[in-house]
């Protein structure tokens, strides 16, 4: 699970979208492939704490893995070369350390054991769910990624081997279109899953495929931290990402899509985010998400539970095949969504949003004196904030060394109040350093519903966005009404600040922001659950 808070009330609207894809499995596509991930219904154990036989806990994983099964071959129908599934979606989560003994199972390494379980299921005993995932890769033809609790035999008397005598993993597999098992990576930062061990000996994970080069594996929290998403974007310079989750969504920064797409967009690179659909956890949102476009999914409120695959043809971004890559000179260009309408360019003009008057209005309004800056919580954080008020203006807000500019014009009547806000800090004060530039609808009309959760706006507004940030790890989203993500004009350095602007836009915004990870000033990063 991830950087998002349980807490004030999240709506789950929808973001329309079947995906849809071609080409045959196991070619290279002509600098294309097909990818599909699924947003998986997940069937609880709804006592995680009460520990189960073998036999009872494979009963139980053995009705996801049908559901798998379904969406694998579903997938292979449509041409996919990959699929994603999520975190926690065979087994569940919210186990003790105890409960989950009977879910383990032993996932030999890779690179020391070549091993087809499809093909030689009697070699490692216990490994059912290897098995059977095996056989999907297999009997579907495509390369196939799922998270499941694996375990390792260790002498309990010799440390740090835990006492019961084995170590308990986080763990993502990859198989093969033959049913290869191709890699293992056990999650590095844990989300409140005491259940689990922090492996001694983290490393880099990344497998390579036939129709689009080398891919690179982390999970969820994962994203959040320079090892290892980060460092398999820059050291080893991996484009392609495969990322199951289990997020939980917060509003108003760090909705699953609304933060995935930022990833994939300001790291460059095809993101394939995998989500569990739980309604009483808030956990919903995958997508397939690359430089210049996205396909996404956002269950609606009231809409019933249920998996949701999506399929999409890609183009193939890996350095290792340099006869398939995109041209990845400059910054990426503003991305587009699958079945929504394209929105107006933003019009450029020395580097400010052009005053211009929206048709069948009058002249604009002049800009409103600026506010006092005032604190409101924000995700558990106290951040400055200043009300943006009047037609159009420029509004600044400082926090810490952090100091957020604003220039904005609405392009609507102003019964909706938002607030420009910044943080520069330890997240929760003992975790990790984020500076966050942001404009935000707030959830009513006075200073104290700023920062709080709402998913709705019906304000347009043009706007430009721009803060001094000390760490150059800086990612920025725009959100839309009811959950829909909005497309950046364009963003970047700008002498020593970064800088984002929006011009045009066709739904109401509830968030912009710019959210910088400071990796080099983090501390811990324990988590408790409902607080991240």
């Amino acid at each position: 699970m991830a950087w998002c808070i349980l807490g004030a009330a999240v709506l789950m609207l929808s973001l329309g979208v079947d995906g849809a894809g071609g080409g045959e499995g196991g070619g290279a596509g002509g600098g294309s492939y097909v990818a599909a991930v699924y947003e998986h219904h997940l069937i609880r154990n709804l006592q995680p704490k009460v520990s189960l036989s073998r036999q009872e806990a494979l009963e139980h994983m053995n009705k996801n893995l049908d559901v798998y099964e379904e969406q694998a071959a579903a997938a292979a129908k449509q041409g996919a070369h990959i699929i994603v599934f999520p975190e926690d979606g065979i087994h569940g989560f919210n186990f003790s350390r105890e409960s989950i003994a009977g879910y383990l199972e032993t996932v030999p390494d890779p690179t020391a054991v070549s091993w087809n379980p499809c093909s030689d299921p009697t070699r490692f005993p216990n490994t059912e769910v290897l098995h059977r995932l095996s056989c999907m890769a297999k009997n579907n033809g495509l390369y196939l990624v799922a998270n499941m609790p694996g375990r390792e035999d260790c002498d309990a008397q010799t440390p740090p081997c835990p006492p019961d005598g084995r170590y308990q993993f986080n763990t993502n597999v990859v198989f093969s279109a033959n049913g290869t098992l191709v890699a293992r990576y056990r999650k590095r930062n844990l989300y409140i899953e005491f259940e689990f061990d922090t492996p001694a000996d983290p490393q880099l994970i990344t497998f390579d495929t036939p129709f689009a080069g080398r891919f690179g594996l982390f999970t969820c929290f994962d994203i959040l931290f320079y090892n290892p998403a980060m460092e398999l974007v820059e050291k080893l310079g991996v484009w392609q990402l495969v990322f199951p989750t289990a997020w939980i969504n917060t509003l108003p920064l760090m909705d699953s899509v609304q933060f995935h797409r930022s990833f994939s967009y300001a790291t460059n690179t095809t993101l394939l985010s995998a989500n569990l659909r739980v309604d009483a956890e808030a956990m919903t949102g995958s997508g397939i998400f690359s430089p210049r476009e996205a396909l996404y999914h956002h269950a609606r409120a009231g809409e019933p539970e249920a998996g949701r695959l999506l399929v999409k043809t890609l183009p193939v971004l890996d350095s290792h095949r340099p006869d398939l890559m995109e041209s990845r000179t400059g910054p990426p260009l503003p991305p587009t969504f699958s079945g929504e309408q394209e929105s107006q360019q933003y019009q450029q003009g020395d580097g400010e949003c052009q005053r211009t008057v929206p048709e069948g209005r009058g002249h604009p309004e002049e800009p409103a004196a600026p506010s006092s800056p005032f604190k409101a919580v924000m995700i558990y954080d106290h951040y400055a904030m200043v009300l943006v008020e009047g037609a159009e203006g420029n509004l600044s807000v400082c926090d810490n060394a952090l100091c957020c500019h604003l220039q904005f014009r609405r392009r609507t009547a102003p019964q909706e109040l938002y607030a420009l806000a910044a943080f520069d800090g330890l997240h929760m004060n003992s975790t990790y350093y984020v500076q966050v530039c942001a404009l935000i609808r707030c959830s009513g009309l006075t200073p104290q519903t700023c920062g709080k959760a709402i998913d709705h706006a019906d304000t347009l507004l043009d706007f430009r966005l721009m803060g001094n940030f000390s760490t150059r790890h800086v990612f920025p989203s725009v959100l839309g009404s009811h959950m829909q993500l909005d497309r950046i004009d364009h963003s970047g350095w700008e002498g020593r600040g970064f800088y984002m602007t929006r011009h045009g836009m066709e739904r109401g915004l509830v968030t912009a922001a710019l959210c910088g990870r400071a990796y080099d000033r983090d501390h811990t990063h324990t988590a408790v659950r409902g607080v991240i």
